[in-house]
């Protein structure tokens, strides 16, 4: 796939099945995620890689204690179990701001550096062939996900990529009328 075709045709997919990306493929989508725009080399980006069984059912009780702990209720906890069984391989990416060097740059340029790493994961890994989607919401904030994935105080988990091959073909083109995004000077 050619590059402006991935850039424009990249869809999120919550219809995901194994096979996950082999460790070669991970590795590319590993690099590809630390070569994003980052202002003065600061590299405030962390990822947790969940693929065997083990760390995948360590993930689903994470979600579900999660729910459990802060009360979210019986919706949330449905909805715990679904993100729990989504895909084979889920990355975690956390935002871990630079501040041990003698110029840091902003936190927020930092965290932006980080969001473009979670999407050169997403765009690395259609390009091999495989669909992805981000999550938020209330898994990003759980005080049990923060500390498996050793967050520290100022640490964000900006998304978790669910990554897998996609069991139905995508939905097609969205976002093609650029006059509601655009201004021309």
């Amino acid at each position: 796939m050619d590059a402006l075709t991935l850039l424009t045709t990249r869809r999120s997919s919550k219809n995901l099945t194994a096979p996950a990306p082999n460790t070669e493929q991970l590795e590319i989508m590993l690099q590809a995620a630390t070569q994003v725009p980052d202002h003065g080399n600061m590299r405030p980006f962390r990822f947790t890689v969940i693929q065997s069984e083990a760390g995948m059912q360590r993930f689903r009780d994470l979600l579900r204690q999660t729910v459990i702990d802060c009360n979210f209720g019986n919706d949330s906890l449905q909805k715990a179990e679904k993100i729990g069984k989504m895909a084979p391989l889920v990355i975690s990416v956390t935002f871990r701001p630079n501040c041990d060097v003698p110029k840091p740059k902003p936190e927020w340029e930092q965290q932006l550096s980080a969001g473009c790493a979670a999407y050169a994961l997403q765009l690395a890994a259609n390009a091999q062939g495989f669909d992805n989607v981000w999550i938020t919401g209330l898994w990003t904030n759980s005080p049990l996900l923060r500390e498996a994935f050793g967050c520290g105080d100022k640490d964000k988990i900006i998304g978790l990529i669910m990554v897998g091959t996609p069991t139905e073909e995508g939905c097609g083109a969205k976002n093609t009328d650029l006059a509601q995004f655009v201004t021309y000077w």
